[in-house]
């Protein structure tokens, strides 16, 4: 019995010093042979790592291939995209003839080795691409293991230019359990190869563009030890035209057609109907089109910002409409204009709009009549009758009807210019206030035009900016 104990010990240290396996010897150039040599020196092995000592370092080699994206889900900040997998790794000590075995290469069913525990740190789902159960082994001991993955990572999504928006989302790929002095992750390929070849078999031409792909290696020191990684970096664009043709067009659309409503006549009650078929036909269009917006927690796209503020400038030009038409029809009932609204509005504001107010006439009216009181009817003296008709004073005048038809005419007189008066003091004060909602229209009017050209300068600045990031 010791004598076994000590045989095992020696082939052991032998195996140790000579490789993780030896050479295969197979006894005919058949498949059958050279499955009995690994039934009898490799697969009986696949609990372990396969080197040569236990200081000793794994290298595996990794190369991936971005073969579709199939979606950006912007309320789970994730990304879904099908990609090929290679890894390459080699067994230390295994090796065959190839004329003696009859191959250079053989497919093993994968279970029957090592493999290493490669993963992505962002999957946040189950994998549910195609099961490959082979991987190519080598006669030199390399194995190469091609398989599907479809993944769905984690990535912070920023859609504030949305839908010029470009995503960076990155995958690293680390090993769960073994520590760099185990296992080191080196890369296959430069960045540049990566995306041309990608480019080359990308099967989905769908809303997101492939624009650059980035690889960095880094170590990571943790409580367990410092840890391998390589982090692929994949820039994404997202294609505007669907947005743009469904959303922006209809917006400015609508936004253009209220602005042109202020060249209708404010008296008009057309006016408002206008506007409120505008604002209802705009509440319906953001409805339908509500399932097309993104929807985060994180940030606020600018493009809701623009429809928010669009329908506040719709309601606004209502309620100014509303405003001017009351003014129209009901100012003679107002009060005098309060001086500092008058200075604010028709001195400075009227300037701004290029309104100036109108001069006031230097024409003054003179009456040639005496006051109201030294015309009373009642105060008329018996001499001034008596001159009019040639009598004596101690003559008692005759009772003339004209006399009296002239009193009359007098009184009439006097309460039409009083009303008169009134009146002009009352057209006045419509007048200014009038002169005031024309100044307001105006305004709201130059300030439409101001944030339609501030809105498509932003547009072109961030569809031109996209444009360059890409470039």
């Amino acid at each position: 019995m010791t004598e076994v104990k000590t045989a095992g010990v020696i082939f052991l240290c032998v195996s140790l010093l000579h490789g993780f396996v030896a050479t295969l010897n197979c006894t005919s150039p058949t498949p059958k042979a050279l499955f009995d040599a690994l039934e009898a020196e490799l697969f009986p092995r696949k609990l372990f790592r396969p080197v040569g000592n236990f200081t000793d370092v794994l290298e595996v080699s990794i190369e991936l291939t971005l073969v579709g994206i199939l979606g950006v889900n912007e309320k789970e900040q994730s990304l879904t995209i099908f990609i090929w997998q290679i890894l390459e790794w080699h067994i230390a000590g295994l090796s065959w003839d190839e004329r003696e075995c009859g191959t250079e290469k053989v497919s093993v069913v994968r279970e029957q080795l090592w493999v290493p525990d490669i993963l992505i740190k962002e999957f946040m789902d189950e994998d549910k691409s195609p099961k490959t159960p082979y991987v190519y082994l080598y006669n030199t001991g390399h194995v190469y293991d091609d398989r599907p993955v479809r993944v769905i990572a984690t990535c912070k999504l920023v859609i504030y230019t949305f839908p010029f928006d470009i995503q960076n989302c990155s995958l690293t790929f680390e090993s769960l359990l073994h520590v760099a002095e185990d296992i080191r992750i080196i890369k296959t390929g430069t960045s540049a190869e990566i995306l041309e070849e990608s480019r080359d078999v990308m099967q989905t031409r769908g809303e997101w563009e492939l624009v650059d792909i980035k690889s960095s290696e880094s170590y990571i020191e943790t409580g367990h030890g410092n840890f391998s990684e390589i982090k692929y970096y994949i820039i994404l664009r997202r294609r505007p035209i669907l947005y743009v043709v469904n959303l922006l067009i209809p917006s400015c659309f609508l936004i253009t057609l209220d602005l042109f409503s202020f060249l209708l006549p404010p008296e008009s009650v057309d006016r408002s109907s206008f506007k409120m078929t505008l604002i209802l036909g705009y509440t319906v269009f953001l409805l339908i089109m509500n399932d097309l917006l993104p929807v985060t927690g994180n940030t606020t796209p600018l493009i809701n910002v623009l429809f928010s503020v669009s329908l506040a400038l719709m309601v606004a030009s209502l309620l100014e409409t509303v405003f001017i038409t009351n003014i129209q029809f009901s100012s003679s009932k107002y009060r005098k204009v309060p001086h500092w609204l008058s200075v604010l509005v028709l001195r400075y504001l009227a300037v701004i709009v290029f309104l100036p107010p109108k001069k006031k006439s230097n024409r003054i009216t003179v009456s040639l009549h005496p006051p109201a009181t030294a015309m009373s009817p009642s105060i008329i003296s018996s001499g001034d009758l008596q001159s009019v008709s040639g009598d004596t004073p101690h003559e008692k005048p005759p009772l003339d009807p004209a006399l009296d038809e002239l009193r009359k005419l007098s009184r009439d007189l006097m309460a039409i210019r009083l009303q008169i008066d009134n009146q002009a003091q009352g057209s006045n004060t419509s007048e200014e206030w009038q002169m005031i909602g024309l100044v307001i229209d105006r305004l709201l009017f130059g300030l439409y035009i101001v944030f339609i050209t501030i809105l498509f300068i932003i547009i072109i600045a961030i569809w031109i900016r996209s444009n360059i990031h890409i470039g």
